[in-house]
């Protein structure tokens, strides 16, 4: 009986190690195969495709209910049809208003590449704005800023973002629309990339724009760009002087700084990444003697929508003042 026992035993101890062995096994097999599904969805977010770049982006039915218009125009310089979105204000089709001409805001989006479709939702708030008789009635032109975003880079096909938007669709815009088609009925607004862009362009074109609003800026980046012989990063490199810290020197040294003095109002949220260095590029306009305005935004992060929900009819009256004080 006892060696009974004593072999029952030995067998119930044996199956316990085995049961025991048995559930390490499956834990750490169900573990692995835990990290193997972590690591493939790793993989999926890093393998995300890239956003496609295109110079025409038709909106879909989400876009069905913004007060804009989507058209195109045919680029000559690049041979290709180029996207962009119109606000037009209340009355503008009106025959009581046929020989009324409107100041028009160049708006430039964020992101990168670039596409006439990004900061469309604006115009739901601009439109609002204007109906309530808060603000003068005004064009607002939602442009396609190219692959780079605003910027001219010959390394890329068709890469003229700047230079499509001042010497074609500027001149389009005018020969198309009632516009005010001089420098005082018009300005140039951006955020984030955009605001990068606004920044450049207004320096290097303070003939065609009497009113500028840069925000949210990657100014750090811009600074990088200028002290690193053009260098964005290794593999994005732009011409030397091509970035906002070298177009505000050329324009503060320049005869353009007397004749074609531009209005800035740089704004940006507390919130906002890139707050700090909006603080440190307004220290060094300040040391260059170009002369702004500023427009802190307090608890605002990084969003031209939340920004425009917060402290929207400051910009649009930023601009209207300004047409209507251009004598230029």
């Amino acid at each position: 009986f006892r060696m009974i026992a004593s072999d029952n035993s030995q067998r119930i101890m044996e199956s316990g190690m085995i049961l025991r062995t048995g559930i390490v096994v499956l834990l750490v097999s169900l573990s692995l195969i835990g990290s193997q599904e972590v690591q493939a969805q790793g993989k999926k977010k890093n393998n995300k495709t890239r956003e496609v770049f295109s110079w025409v982006n038709k909106p879909t039915k989400a876009y069905e209910n913004l007060p804009i218009d989507h058209e195109t125009f045919r680029s000559d310089s690049m041979g290709t049809d180029v996207g962009y979105c119109i606000y037009l204000p209340p009355g503008y089709a009106s025959t009581k208003n046929i020989q009324k001409r409107y100041p028009v805001v160049y708006y430039l989006h964020g992101g990168r590449p670039g596409s006439e479709l990004k900061s469309v939702g604006l115009s739901t708030l601009i439109d609002e704005a204007i109906r309530s008789k808060r603000i003068s009635p005004m064009i607002y032109v939602f442009i396609n800023g190219g692959p780079m975003s605003h910027y001219d880079y010959p390394q890329i096909p068709n890469g003229q973002g700047e230079s499509v938007f001042i010497n074609e669709l500027v001149p389009h815009v005018d020969a198309t629309y009632r516009t005010i088609a001089s420098r005082k009925g018009r300005g140039i607004e951006g955020f984030s990339q955009g605001g990068r862009g606004t920044t450049r362009i207004m320096f290097r074109h303070p003939e065609l724009f009497c009113s500028a609003a840069p925000g949210g800026s990657g100014f750090a980046t811009e600074k990088k760009i200028s002290e690193s012989d053009g260098h964005e990063s290794d593999r994005v490199v732009f011409a030397e002087g091509y970035n906002a810290y070298d177009t505000a020197r050329v324009y503060a040294t320049s005869a353009k700084q007397k004749k074609y003095p531009l209005r800035i109002l740089i704004h940006v949220g507390t919130k906002g990444f890139n707050y700090e260095n909006n603080l440190a590029y307004m220290k060094f306009l300040k040391q260059l003697g170009v002369t702004f305005e500023q427009l802190i935004v307090e608890d605002v992060p990084h969003s031209a929508k939340r920004l425009y929900e917060k402290q929207g009819d400051v910009l649009m009256k930023f601009h209207a003042h300004n047409f209507l004080g251009d004598s230029q």
